[in-house]
């Protein structure tokens, strides 16, 4: 007794076409339902601490998790050391705990960066480091070292400074390196606001060996979860090295306040992009928009939408109210999503009418990236076989084509790649019918990756049609 398989579209999801490509081949081509999508590596950043412990999601609710804005991933942390650490050896982790796990409930990630220094804040590194013994200066923001002014600035090279930061970042690092809730952290600890310069504080120049200095510390500890280098390192006359250095450190790239200026001046550091986005996602902050707004350099927010294509952007920020933001930038917001970071887009899928049970079983497929970025979290397409009641009859997982392997491009010229796959059939598969779904994932075929396509199952896996199982 022989078993054969008859393949047949049968309804195909909304938005796909068929077409036999001679006899026995079923073809589908779905469109792209243009839905948002959150997926690992990339998306939406809203700030939830920002300058202040007041700001820009510290004022919702606690049962409000902004889940009206489309493709928000990752919740900013951006925390003053002294806000955690306010006595030697004391931590304040519930700063961070009590957001974190509104947001973690929600399925997003979090993000991190504390910081030394800010233009508003006394002391941004605690008082009890400077009655240490810690040499620093009293500064007026943007006037420079002030004798008797209230804010205090470390000096970013003194050694009993950078020993009492040593330790803070390793217990951070205990609580956070290779966390999986995690999606990144800053190299904060230098300059003010964390932003690898002293423009707005002190104006003092350190040297390139001080920002390797700061590196190295976060390095020494965290050892797995991905860090973030300022553009600004190589502000000061530092120059390129230092971003050089945080590359060959495996350190991504992060470029704060585009559009703090307008027109060609919107942002200035993409030429460094090249360096990072291959192979680690690059993260943008935009001005805080209302700011940027009320200067008049926002406009349309295209200069944004331009700066994540030119730098390949996987994260954008929402630096400002977030219902503020969304509500005064809802088609910009839409044009984003269809771009940043990777979208992964179907072009074709097809297989045979019929197959033997003891012959191989061909999969074709094409893929394209319609996103700014590589795939970077990398995964593989599976073919899945479900029963009328749902159940996983049969899972086809081709473990040698990742989809980080396609090419990214401007807007609709992505190019379209795939390959043939062919499987051993099952022979645990009993005859009947049996929907046909698409997912990609990992190599054993569990779904990781949202796609822009219908008539998913809510596990990330879509239904292009049917297949049907003869007892012969």
């Amino acid at each position: 007794m022989r078993i054969r398989v008859l393949l047949t579209v049968g309804l195909l999801a909304a938005g796909c076409a068929s077409a036999a490509q001679g006899p026995g081949t079923i073809v589908a081509r779905p469109a792209d339902t243009g839905a948002v999508l959150v997926n690992p590596g990339m998306g939406w950043v809203l700030h939830h601490y920002d300058n202040s412990i007041i700001q820009y999601g510290a004022r919702l609710e606690p049962s409000d998790t902004v889940d009206d804005f489309p493709g928000v991933a990752v919740i900013y942390l951006r925390l003053a050391w002294s806000y955690i650490e306010p006595e030697e050896g004391k931590f304040n982790w519930s700063m961070v705990d009590i957001p974190a796990q509104r947001w973690i409930a929600k399925g997003k990630q979090i993000a991190f960066r504390f910081t030394c220094s800010e233009s508003s804040l006394p002391n941004a590194t605690p008082e009890w480091v400077r009655k240490a013994g810690a040499k620093g200066y009293t500064f007026r923001p943007r006037q420079g070292i002030v004798e008797g002014s209230q804010l205090w600035e470390p000096d970013f090279d003194d050694p009993i400074f950078l020993g009492k930061l040593d330790r803070f970042l390793a217990s951070a690092a205990g609580r956070y390196d290779g966390n999986p809730e995690v999606a990144f952290i800053d190299v904060g600890s230098f300059g003010v606001w964390g932003e690898g310069h002293t423009g707005a504080t002190t104006r003092l120049p350190y040297s390139a060996a001080t920002v390797r200095k700061h590196i190295d510390l976060y390095r020494k500890y965290f050892k797995h979860t991905l860090l973030a280098a300022n553009d600004d390192f190589a502000n000061q006359g530092r120059g390129r090295e230092t971003i050089a250095y945080a590359r060959d450190q495996g350190l991504t790239l992060r470029d704060d306040s585009i559009l703090v200026q307008g027109g060609d001046n919107a942002y200035f550091s993409a030429g460094m992009a090249p360096e990072f986005w291959p192979r680690v996602p690059v993260i943008l902050e935009s001005e805080h928009f209302g700011i940027s707004r009320d200067r008049g350099f926002w406009g349309d927010g295209g200069k944004y939408l331009q700066a994540i294509e030119d730098y390949h952007a996987s994260y954008a920020s929402v630096h400002w109210w977030p219902r503020e933001f969304a509500a005064e930038n809802r088609q910009l917001i839409d044009r984003i999503n269809r771009r940043l970071g990777y979208r992964l887009e179907l072009a074709e899928a097809s297989w045979p009418a019929e197959v033997a049970v003891n012959s191989m079983l061909p999969f074709r497929y094409l893929w394209r990236n319609a996103g700014v970025a590589p795939c970077l979290p990398g995964g593989y397409p599976a073919f899945t076989l479900k029963d009328d009641k749902g159940g996983v009859a049969a899972v086809f997982a081709d473990g040698s084509f990742n989809v980080l392997s396609l090419p990214v491009a401007a807007p609709d010229k992505a190019d379209a790649r795939g390959r043939e796959a062919t499987f051993l059939w099952p022979s645990i598969l009993k005859p009947g019918a049996y929907q046909v779904y698409i997912s990609v994932g990992t190599r054993t075929g569990t779904p990781r990756i949202a796609l822009p396509l219908a008539d998913g199952d809510g596990q990330r896996r879509y239904r292009l049609g049917t297949l049907r199982v003869l007892d012969k």
